[in-house]
Order: C-alpha cells, then structure tokens, then sequence
C-alpha cells in the first residue's frame, strides 16, 4: 500500500496540468492537419487492393485463372472445351467433345437447366464453353448428347481408318 507521504511526494514531480484553452486549441490544430493531409494524399486504398481474379466464366464454364487456380489446388491440368467446328476437329478432339457431350446430356436424370426465374444454370451454361447452344429444355439437352454420340462414332471409324 501507498503512504500518503509518497503520495505527495509523486504529486510534486507531475507537472502542472494544462488549461482547457490550450487543449482547445491543440485540437483544432490536429483537425485541420488531419483535413489538409487528406486533401493532398491521392486515393491509393482502390489501386493496392488487387483485382478480383474470376475463375467462372460468366457464360459457362471455367475462364484460364479458374482452370489455373484448379490446377494448384488439385493438381489437375484442365483443358478449355473444343470450339471447334467439325471440319476443323482432329480425332482427339471428336473424342474429347463427343465423351464430355455424353457424359453431361446423356444422363437418364438431368440436373436442372434453369433456375427458379428462368435463367440457365451452371449445368446448362457449360455447352456454351463447348461451343454449343445452352438448352433450356431436357429435349435440347438429349440433342446435344445425340451430337456426341455421332462425333464418337465419327472418331472411332477415323480412328479404324488409320
């Protein structure tokens, strides 16, 4: 505990106590400082934050930072779908193109192609990565696993050929 003495003796070494005038007075200077640095400093918070890096493409499928960013994370390395038209498609193409049509609308249970207002899934928007119309209908999805059925077939009678 502290004596009262100590006390003081502690009260006699503090300096005196400032006036409120000259408190007053200190913070209207520390005001107009803090406003004139902000005036002057050009806004630099928008050019440090970086970019936001999208990795779905917004019209279907993955955009190359997505494809990249997969590729870290697990290892994979993922192709962009074939766009190509059919005269300009090699066998390994046909077959990339005619296996990832099957596989996605050759289903017997389809994931849905459009949401609750209408617009088309993710499910739905990745045949526009391969190039093909986005079905709205289960019907024009069976459409788009027939064409890669033919293009299968199309690269197995190439792939005899040779």
């Amino acid at each position: 505990m502290v004596s009262k003495a100590s006390k003081k003796k502690a009260a006699k070494k503090r300096p005196a106590k400032k006036t409120a005038g000259k408190r007053a007075v200190k913070k209207t200077a520390k005001k107009t400082a803090r406003k004139a640095s902000k005036k002057k400093a050009p806004k630099k918070a928008a050019a440090a934050r970086p970019a936001k890096v999208r990795e779905k493409d917004p019209t279907g499928g993955l955009a190359a930072a997505g494809r990249s960013a997969f590729a870290r994370r697990d290892g994979s390395h993922l192709k962009p779908g074939v766009t190509k038209t059919l005269s300009e498609m090699t066998p390994q193409d046909m077959r990339r193109k005619g296996s990832w049509a099957v596989r996605f609308y050759g289903r017997k249970k389809l994931p849905p192609l459009v949401d609750v207002r209408g617009r088309p899934t993710r499910y739905a928007l990745s045949a526009h990565a391969w190039g093909e119309p986005v079905p709205q209908t289960v019907a024009a999805a069976r459409g788009i696993a027939a064409k890669g059925e033919r293009l299968l077939q199309r690269y197995r009678r190439v792939k005899q050929k040779s």
